[in-house]
């Protein structure tokens, strides 16, 4: 007969199937009770994406052997016994002799077992050591233990383990993370974490796996380079748990725009500081030549001499902030704080990063020119000192906000008015801005950035730079919004170059205006 025969895959040769002995530990591949513990051990933790712990569960069911963990290599952790030879020279396999646990680790090829000596090592009568080594899942599935000071630190292990969360890939579910299962199930009675935190793969452009072989990998060292830590970051953190994502060197630019965004936001709300003399450092207020070099470099930051902070309880914030936009604001800003807190709660990282970066564009992008007339003190002493304090507050919240994901940019800004880290400065408390926002909520802001955007999109559709003024500006929309726009008609004729706001009462928003003339 002719059949196929494997060929050794590096190698001329057929392969030749030979039994031998080998060590396992039992997995419930043979044993349906130890099988529906171990999946038991499964539904006792929490799984992000939740979808994956059916990944888990097919794999221990499909199970039909144990887990093999000897190998034949030269290096590795050895398996620590020996075995006794009869007089005849013969190996009883089947007696092997186990070492005093207080005497591990040991090294059956070094140490001898007791009551034998060096010289009866192969000797009719005497020992030989087991030759293998451990697989190497077989050692890191102990990863929790190890790391928490078992056998080595009880109060720390009593402390830490078990741990907390696992972040892996995907595709080590039924190697690595089922194996550490294995061992916390055997070794301690439970299951290693609480939490399994599951990452996607990196695919190239075409989402094919990056592979050395293939030839299809990216260099981090050429992007961190290229982009900066920050947005090599960013571009991680936007992957969402559990999914595989392309390769897309648009998002690195896009979170090195962000971070530079950051850095000329804060110079603009700091160098307010300087119009009330606050004393901001000469860094913060004339650093705009040098902005780009920081999202780059890692550099170390220098403490500097601090200005008064707003959101972390002084009266100062809650004195000046008195207008119901700059309110409003912070209103939205606590919403944002808490579903970005939220999301980290539930390892979320990416919609944290998500709703942290779209409030942030609307803070740039709207409220800073909303109020920019206000804060350089056009309206008036005390209204300029509302719109600084409620930047100056919304900025260090979202400076802490970033800091997981822009870690470098944040802690730059974060310096130029603090004498510590921003991370170790806490996380925002939505409780606080709730509190400086005096019972406004979110309405205000929102309607006076949506009608700021109708009166952009005239300008733009009559082909006309935005600086260009309005004679006259008419707001349709319902009673509710249009009472609630009264609020901010101030903020918004000055952002828009507005001479006349009307408003006219009906179903939805719709904005028409009459241009002026450009100035020269």
């Amino acid at each position: 007969i002719t059949h196929p025969v494997k060929f050794f895959e590096k190698g001329d040769k057929p392969l030749e199937i030979v039994a031998s002995r080998q060590w396992y530990i039992r997995n419930g591949g043979r044993d349906p009770q130890l099988r529906q513990a171990l999946i038991d051990r499964g539904t006792q933790m929490n799984w992000v994406p939740a979808y994956m712990q059916s990944r888990y569960q097919s794999w221990v069911e499909g199970l039909n052997g144990d887990w093999l963990i000897s190998r034949q290599r030269y290096f590795g952790v050895p398996i620590p016994l020996w075995y006794p030879i009869d007089d005849g020279g013969d190996v009883n396999f089947d007696a092997p002799i186990n070492p005093d646990h207080a005497t591990l680790p040991i090294d059956p090829s070094a140490d001898t077992p007791t009551g034998f000596d060096e010289s009866q090592r192969g000797e009719p009568g005497g020992f030989i050591g087991d030759p293998d080594v451990m697989d190497t899942w077989a050692t890191s599935s102990l990863t929790p233990q190890i790391a928490t000071g078992w056998r080595t630190d009880d109060t720390l292990h009593a402390l830490t383990y078990p741990m907390d969360m696992r972040p892996q890939a995907h595709d080590i579910i039924r190697t690595w993370l089922f194996s550490t299962v294995v061992r916390a199930h055997f070794n301690n009675d439970g299951t290693p974490w609480h939490h399994c935190a599951l990452s996607g793969w990196i695919l190239d452009p075409d989402r094919k796996k990056m592979s050395k072989s293939v030839g299809n990998v990216v260099v981090p060292t050429d992007l961190l380079e290229q982009f900066g830590a920050d947005a090599v970051r960013y571009w991680a953190a936007s992957g969402r748990p559990g999914t595989d994502t392309a390769f897309d060197e648009q998002q690195l630019k896009i979170g090195r725009r962000l971070a530079v965004k950051l850095l000329n936001a804060s110079k603009f709300v700091l160098a307010l500081d300087a119009m009330d003399d606050v004393g901001l450092p000469e860094r913060a207020i004339n650093n705009g030549a040098d902005a780009t070099s920081a999202v780059t470099n890692e550099q170390s930051v220098a403490s500097h001499h601090s200005a008064t902070p707003i959101s972390n309880g002084h009266d100062l914030a809650g004195t000046a902030i008195n207008n119901q936009l700059d309110r409003s604001l912070l209103a939205r800003l606590a919403d944002t704080v808490d579903e970005a807190t939220a999301a980290f709660e539930a390892f979320d990282y990416a919609r944290a990063l998500e709703r942290t970066e779209s409030f942030f564009w609307s803070f740039t992008d709207d409220h800073i020119e909303l109020v920019k007339v206000r804060a350089y003190g056009e309206q008036g002493d005390e209204a300029a000192q509302s719109a600084r304090a409620g930047l100056r507050c919304a900025l260090e919240v979202l400076q802490q906000l970033f800091a997981p994901f822009l870690p470098f940019v944040s802690e730059e800004v974060w310096r130029w008015w603090h004498d510590t880290s921003v991370h170790t400065s806490g996380w925002p408390s939505a409780d606080r801005l709730r509190e400086l926002a005096n019972g406004i909520d979110s309405t205000p802001s929102l309607i006076a950035a949506e009608v700021l955007h109708a009166l952009r999109r005239v300008k733009s559709e009559a082909k006309q730079p935005l600086r260009t003024p309005i004679t006259t500006a008419t707001v349709t929309d319902t009673q509710d919004r249009l009472d609630t726009l009264a609020l901010v008609e101030a903020d918004v004729c000055a952002a828009g170059r507005v001479e006349t706001l009307n408003t006219a009462e009906g179903d939805a928003l719709n904005v028409t205006a009459v241009l002026g003339i450009e100035e020269s």
